[in-house]
Formats: structure tokens, sequence, C-alpha cells
């Protein structure tokens, strides 16, 4: 029974990278691996994602990973896409076997198209080129990009990062439930169940994430759904240990298999985690 964490980060504040990590925010602290490791639980692997989009958060991650006593088995990091280099360091940074993908903070820039500039394509397809995944960290307005993204990149591997990001505290859903519905079924996109507590109002109970999680598994089914905690981000809206509690509520219709998948199998199969999480 694998158990993987596919979404959480640590920082390091004087690292002075995380522009959007301001001081009123409760987690403008840093938050390092051994914070993480009470909490996990069952889980025995993980993956780790940029907050910072400078290529130095980057080998700040993978030295983090090659320290972590094989905890972290992939990190997910950053380059400028849409540098005229771009393509070089791309390749570059693919050589490290703990890279897994690259991700722009998409949400952060007012340019809804940004990802189909002409300027991005060539390290787009680098990625693919190099088996690296691409972590679309997007908002309900990116989703009916999605299909044209994948139809110019059939073979980059994609992933929703906190399913776009639903409105769900102002009880959006139609527009967003159709346009995921869309994704899911004309690309071959995945998606992260996390990030969905951020999002609620901040008394939140599992019920209210329900319908959205729902969508979810109809949507994606469990081999193409991956949990993630989305952690210290998390600690803004319950923790951890109440997050995964209502992942348990939320998943609890779906049989053993299914609930496998969407725990560990889908993030090991999707980031080529191997047999060893």
């Amino acid at each position: 029974m694998i158990r993987v964490d596919a979404h959480h980060h640590v920082w390091r504040i004087a690292r002075g990278d995380y522009g959007w990590l301001t001081p009123d925010l409760p987690i403008h602290r840093d938050y390092a691996l051994d914070d993480l490791r009470p909490l996990l639980g069952d889980v025995t692997a993980t993956v780790l994602i940029q907050a910072a989009p400078t290529e130095a958060e980057t080998e700040f991650m993978l030295t983090v990973a090659r320290n972590s006593r094989n905890l972290v088995r992939g990190v997910v990091g950053w380059t400028d896409l849409a540098a005229p280099d771009a393509s070089a360091h791309v390749a570059a940074m693919a050589k490290s076997p703990l890279l897994k993908g690259l991700r722009p903070m998409l949400q952060d820039i007012a340019d809804t198209d940004w990802i189909l500039r002409p300027e991005v394509q060539p390290a787009l397809m680098t990625m693919a080129q190099c088996g690296l995944r691409f972590d679309a960290l997007i908002q309900p307005r990116h989703l009916p990009l999605l299909p044209l993204l994948v139809q110019r990149h059939p073979h980059l591997p994609i992933v929703i990062d906190h399913a776009a990001k639903p409105a769900i505290a102002h009880g959006a859903f139609d527009t967003w439930a159709a346009d995921i519905a869309r994704a899911a079924r004309e690309t071959n996109a995945f998606c992260k169940l996390s990030g969905l507590v951020t999002e609620a109002a901040p008394h939140w109970h599992h019920d209210d994430l329900r319908r959205y999680a729902d969508h979810l598994i109809a949507c994606f089914g469990p081999s193409r759904l991956m949990w993630g905690s989305d952690w210290p981000v998390v600690e803004l809206a319950g923790g951890y240990a109440r997050w995964r509690t209502a992942t348990d509520h939320l998943l609890a219709g779906l049989d053993a298999t299914a609930r496998e998948a969407v725990l560990g199998g889908t993030a090991c199969n999707f980031y080529d985690l191997g047999a060893a999480a």
C-alpha cells in the first residue's frame, strides 16, 4: 500500500525569493522536512514542489531531496520558460534524476494565454523530449486553454494543481465543473486532489468539498487523480491532519484499489517514482 504526498513545499525565508510569502501571513516562517515528518502518518514518499520563481530555489529543493533519507522522491522546479535560452536550461536541469517536472506560476501571470505564447513553446517541447512533466498551477480562467496546449504538446505529461482552484467559498461550481470536465475528456491531463481547503470558507466541513471531489473522481477517475497536502499552505485552512481526515471521507465511496491509486499509485505512475516509493 503506497502512500504519496504528491504536493508539498519547504522554504527558508532568508533565501529571499518567496515574493508572495508576506510577513502578514501566519505561515511566514521557515518550514523544513523535519516539521513535516511528524504529520505524515502512513505517507512514505513525497513530491516537493517549487514555491519561488527562481532556479536557485530549484537547486535548494534538490539539495533537500538528496538529504531527505529517501522521503522526497521527486522535485518539481522552475525555470523561465519564455527566456531565449530556456530550452538549454530545461535540458540541463533534466539531467538530475530527482527533477521530475517544472512549474511556471501561471496563477500569478496576468496574461491568461501566457502559456500559449510562441516564445514558450520551444521550452515545452524540450520538457517533453527530456521526459519532464508540467505542473499546471492554474485558476479556472485557464481551463479552456488546456485542450489547445495538449494539442500542441501531446507528449508532455500535464497535471492540474489544486483542481484549478475553484472558488468553493463562494459556491462557484457550474462553470468550473464544465470546464474541468472538458479538460479531462479532451486531454490526457491528470489532476491533484489538493488545495481545496484553502479555497473553501474558513470553517469548512468535508461536506463543503464533496461535490467538487465527486466531480473530480467522475471526470478523471482514480488512475488520473492524485492526493497532495499542499503543506505548509494547508496550515492556513485547518492543517495537514484535518485535510487528510477529510480526504478519507471524500474517498470513502471508492473501493480499496481506487483509494490506493488516489493516495499513492497514480502519483508513482505520473512522476515515475518507482517501486522504491
